[in-house]
């Protein structure tokens, strides 16, 4: 036999497609070349499955061997095709059998020894095959963990390009395989996180983390150095909700692409934490790179927070381009050759200093700061992103008598009330919007304002005057709603008070009050 084809799949972000891997032989000079728009790891791939067929003690014949991977004008990233490239390969030299590869997806890196090494995004990979009708796919061993979640697919993990083939030969189809792993996952797991009870005193700050998890608003923290911001920040995916198992399959698909996945075999249902170091450039932050795009802290942090220490000091192009993700949910990169699409909603916790040398607090005796250095210092932090903060608290220093004071609340105790604001909620929202809305930060604008959940002139009167002097944008006006909603899911009320309304505004303006 001259040709051997079998499948392996091309990621566009989160979205996979179908991709056949053709090789052809014929009598032209000795030679393997790949065709079918590879990226610079693809292209050598030829080097190292050549390499690897020699190692494992099998032969290539002295012909001319074309790969094409179709279709061939949806680019190839990565080196996740050798192993399908190595397979069609030995199919058409005729040491596999057409039929038993012909509807399988073979995911995977030759080593030169022969050995088949994990990749990067093996989950979604597995989805995607699984969603194209694929009822066999064979991955890494070090990746079979991870692949075994997929529902409605059968994974198969190798270690070696000879296991592949004397699979193929003994047993016949993947189907009859002997199973490396057995599937049953072990289920859903939560990891540990810290309780929320460490925080000494700090009420005020604990109630505005509060009501953030509650309705997936954003949150600034300011105050000086010592003071608990990044304790707040740490703990507040303890009290959010545990993510469902499609969310939770979702946030490891991202984790997949970024490659720190490889050995587990349970689905995290803890929201994931993403605190990126004030240094981070543009792509760190929102994805990106020259070849293969992969997903930037904003996607890592997908259904759960994403947490800026020392938020002024982040670069202003970096602070600016979290705009669009905060808006809606979804951060997109264009390149020449594609548009790659990552899902990005997640709760943005900013934390600063009130100045540069952190002590411009209180009557600011130990501040050595000019006037300037804290004004250029406060408006690095741009109008347009505290705009979008829904929250902003002033954090004080930690007195004597909150240090010897009695424990707070421990975070199981406050995510119990988190959860059923949170509940409240997605009863009110999700038959008005057939169960896209969730939270309170997700309800759009016009709806509370207009129709059966605008509130009474009386309740919304601070906020009216408000808007009317200027002091909040209209986007801030409905964020301010959107905070009196979850302050009365979190008191049991069915409709804000003008009490919620004002605490609401309370709120947005702590921080700068402070």
């Amino acid at each position: 036999m001259t040709l051997g084809a079998t499948h392996a799949i091309a990621l566009s972000g989160l979205q996979g497609q179908l991709v056949e891997v053709e090789a052809h032989l014929s009598n032209a000079l000795p030679g393997l070349l790949v065709s079918g728009l590879p990226d610079a790891a693809c292209r050598q791939a030829p080097d190292r499955v050549r390499a690897a067929i020699e190692s494992s003690e099998l032969a290539l014949p002295s012909r001319k061997i074309v790969v094409n991977l179709s279709p061939a004008a949806v680019p190839k990233n990565g080196s996740g095709y050798d192993l399908a490239i190595a397979v069609a390969v030995l199919t058409a030299i005729g040491d596999v059998e057409q039929k038993h590869v012909s509807r399988v997806v073979h995911v995977g890196e030759l080593g030169l020894d022969g050995r088949v090494r994990p990749v990067a995004g093996v989950l979604p990979m597995v989805t995607a095959a699984a969603s194209a009708g694929i009822s066999d796919c064979i991955v890494p061993q070090t990746n079979l963990a991870e692949a075994s979640l997929v529902e409605g697919i059968r994974v198969h993990g190798v270690r070696t390009l000879v296991d592949v083939v004397h699979a193929y030969k003994e047993a016949g189809p993947p189907t009859r395989w002997p199973r490396q792993l057995v599937r049953a996952v072990t289920g859903p797991a939560a990891r540990p996180v810290p309780d929320l009870a460490d925080v000494s005193g700090q009420a005020a700050a604990r109630a505005a983390v509060e009501v953030a998890a509650a309705g997936g608003h954003h949150l600034l923290l300011t105050g000086p150095p010592g003071s608990g911001k990044t304790m707040l920040a740490e703990r507040m995916v303890g009290i959010l909700p545990p993510l469902r198992l499609d969310q939770a399959l979702e946030v490891m698909s991202i984790r997949s692409l970024i490659g720190a996945t490889h050995a587990e075999s349970e689905l995290d249902v803890t929201p994931p934490y993403v605190a990126p170091h004030h240094g981070a450039s543009l792509a760190a932050m929102v994805g990106g790179g020259s070849g293969l795009v992969r997903p930037g802290a904003v996607s890592a942090a997908h259904r759960g927070v994403l947490f800026l220490d020392e938020a002024p000091q982040f670069k202003q192009d970096v602070l600016q381009a979290l705009r669009q993700p905060l808006e809606s949910g979804r951060v997109v990169i264009a390149r020449a050759r594609a548009t790659v699409d990552f899902p990005a909603r997640f709760q943005l916790v900013l934390a600063a200093n009130p100045c540069p040398c952190g002590h411009g607090h209180g009557k600011a005796v130990r501040c050595t700061c000019t006037p300037m250095a804290r004004r250029a210092y406060a408006a690095r932090l741009g109008g347009p992103i505290l705009d979008r903060i829904d929250v902003q608290v002033h954090v004080p220093p930690v007195t004597r008598a909150a240090n010897t004071a009695a424990a707070g609340e421990a975070s199981a105790v406050v995510a119990e009330r988190v959860r059923e604001a949170r509940a409240a909620a997605a009863q009110r929202w999700g038959p008005a919007s057939g169960g896209r809305w969730l939270t309170n930060s997700e309800v759009p604008g016009p709806v509370l304002r207009v129709g059966s959940f605008r509130l009474p002139g009386p309740v919304t009167a601070d906020l009216d005057r408000a808007l009317e002097r200027g002091a909040l944008t209209m986007r801030g006006y409905d964020r301010t709603l959107r905070v009196a909603w979850t302050r009365a899911d979190l008191t049991g009320r069915s409709v804000p008070v003008a009490d919620d309304v004002g605490l609401a505004l309370l709120l947005r303006a702590g921080a700068q009050a402070a």
